[in-house]
């Protein structure tokens, strides 16, 4: 009886302690928790509405017709391209030597090595948010078929290309 006793007293004793371990990282968290709600204000710089978003202190900016959102899965995409659907094979050939038989526009939508300068990531992945915004946006500055046009166009050089892929990004978002 008396080693049952014992066993009892460390069990408990070490949930104490644990309990105690953990309570000291749940104040933590809490504290973690209140900086980063005072981080995310209604970006007007006022102290207004705080929001917050779980699991992230930075974020990129997410509107309704941009890359990220595509990429996010907060909309279902359009039946006439899919997620899976080549961006060769909705492009057209001549995208297949810039790109490569296998790249899918969700890929290309995805895509985060266009930061500081690549030209042509840039152009495929504004330009598959703009096509999936010209099958779906009622009022985007272009037709689908101008975006293919326009997009193909752009591979002849660096230069056309970065000029369309910041049109392309402009009329994204601009978009609602």
């Amino acid at each position: 009886m008396g080693s049952l006793a014992w066993f009892v007293f460390l069990l408990c004793a070490s949930l104490g302690a644990a309990n105690g371990v953990y309570g000291r990282v749940g104040a933590a968290a809490a504290l973690e928790e209140s900086r980063r709600l005072q981080l995310h204000t209604d970006g007007d710089g006022s102290s207004g509405a705080v929001h917050a978003w779980p699991g992230y202190l930075y974020t990129r900016a997410v509107g309704r017709c941009t890359p990220q959102f595509w990429s996010s899965g907060a909309e279902p995409w359009p039946n006439i391209v899919p997620q899976e659907a080549a961006v060769a094979k909705v492009f057209g050939s001549r995208s297949m030597d810039r790109y490569g038989p296998r790249l899918t526009l969700l890929e290309a939508t995805m895509r985060t090595d266009d930061v500081g300068g690549a030209p042509f990531v840039k152009l495929v992945k504004e330009g598959s948010a703009a096509l999936l915004n010209a099958y779906t946006r009622r009022g985007f500055p272009l037709d689908s078929w101008e975006v293919k046009a326009l997009l193909l166009e752009a591979l002849v050089s660096e230069e056309a290309a970065a000029v369309q892929a910041e049109r392309f990004e402009q009329a994204n978002e601009s978009c609602s």
